[in-house]
């Protein structure tokens, strides 16, 4: 989507019922640069995201890096970012 993508998620909420959240990325062109593809994550997907909680305190973030399934880290923001060594666990 232009000008930013948009990933959504289902994740377990602190009160352990699921909530989507709504993870916003660089565009298209900035993530086919790093190297992800429209395949990268698939529905049902297990991922690990690292991300700028929205300031109003909503269910989304600003997307830093994501760990797809396959163990892969890419920087989602378009800077091609190495990923923090915290991250990689």
């Amino acid at each position: 989507m232009v000008p930013h993508s948009w990933i959504y998620l289902e994740v377990k909420g602190a009160n352990g019922e699921p909530e989507v959240w709504a993870l916003e990325a660089t565009g298209r062109t900035g993530l086919q640069k790093v190297g992800i593809t429209p395949d990268y994550v698939k529905v049902g997907d297990t991922v690990k995201a690292r991300c700028h909680h929205l300031k109003d305190g909503s269910n989304g973030c600003l997307l830093g890096f994501l760990k797809a399934k396959d163990g892969t880290v890419k920087d989602w923001d378009g800077n091609n970012a190495p990923a923090p060594a915290d991250f990689l666990e």
